[in-house]
């Protein structure tokens, strides 16, 4: 026989209310593009996987229109070292030759962008894979010509996003570049890739899933919002430091090209991006133009 707690009562009644004061945000984002940008060490995990691909399918079948764009880094370093191809770097930052373009583009369109279709065609959801190169998505050219080839986008078809998302289907891009040249391929950093996407689709929401919790102030404090200038201000001061730079600028370009919000967020949190759009306290750092 099943008996009911006190405890269960408790927790139903909890659900009951979470559910209850998501309405509102349900309501804000009906119809809304949010483009997720997903990474880190959540890729590799297989619940993690499904945890995220679940609140994906959930975005889509509550009304919001989300897009995934993908790394996939630590799979690229896995598989350079299977092949014997040893990287260069130039101040830091790996330089990306002929072979290792093509290694990039086999495990970010192939392996690493099924992996996430599949997971979302797992949870019930529709799914298609593709790559920056797909319709002339996105068109790049060399960043740093030191670094080889990798890309700045300079140009961006999203017309066959609106078409997949509109028809009932989730995007999912690797981040995967087509050059101005005959049979360039160029290598995008996720976050710049999301960003340019977010900024040409002028979406309601463009979430950062990062390893860390957000943004901190000088104190090592989240900031859960902050403006524009407030982000310039600490970056010029030094209290937004090393790999949290590239992220941030990536949001103030797509404020700029007219993404209405950015979120930086811990992707380690379950449910990262269901408490930043649903709940009232959110779940990182938010950076958009005051009120």
């Amino acid at each position: 026989m099943k008996q009911r707690t006190d405890d269960m009562d408790r927790d139903w009644i909890n659900t009951a209310r979470t559910l209850s004061e998501a309405v509102p945000y349900l309501q804000r984002y009906a119809g809304a593009v949010v483009v997720v940008k997903f990474g880190g060490n959540a890729m590799g995990d297989a619940d993690a996987m499904a945890e995220f691909a679940r609140d994906i399918v959930l975005m889509k079948q509550v009304g919001l229109n989300p897009v995934v764009v993908h790394g996939g880094g630590p799979m690229i370093n896995q598989m350079l070292d299977k092949l014997g191809i040893k990287s260069e770097f130039v101040r830091g930052k790996r330089v990306t030759d002929k072979d290792t373009v093509e290694v990039v583009e086999m495990v970010l369109t192939g392996l690493v962008n099924k992996r996430i279709v599949q997971a979302i065609m797992d949870e019930g959801g529709r799914a298609v894979g593709l790559s920056g190169k797909d319709d002339d998505l996105m068109v790049a050219e060399a960043d740093d010509p030191e670094l080889g080839f990798v890309g700045r986008p300079v140009e961006m078809n999203v017309q066959v996003l609106r078409d997949l998302y509109n028809a009932g289907i989730i995007p999912v891009v690797a981040p995967v570049a087509t050059g101005m040249g005959a049979n360039e391929t160029f290598n995008v950093n996720g976050d710049t890739a999301a960003g340019a996407i977010a900024g040409a689709l002028k979406a309601d929401r463009l979430l950062l899933l990062t390893d860390v919790p957000g943004v901190k102030d000088a104190n090592g404090n989240v900031v859960t919002q902050l403006t524009p200038d407030q982000v310039r201000a600490m970056i010029a001061d030094g209290t937004i430091a090393g790999g949290m730079i590239p992220k941030t600028e990536t949001a103030l370009d797509a404020l700029e090209k007219g993404v209405r919000a950015v979120v930086i967020l811990d992707g380690r949190l379950p449910n990262a991006s269901l408490l930043e759009l649903f709940t009232e306290h959110g779940a990182g750092s938010i950076i958009r133009e005051p009120r």
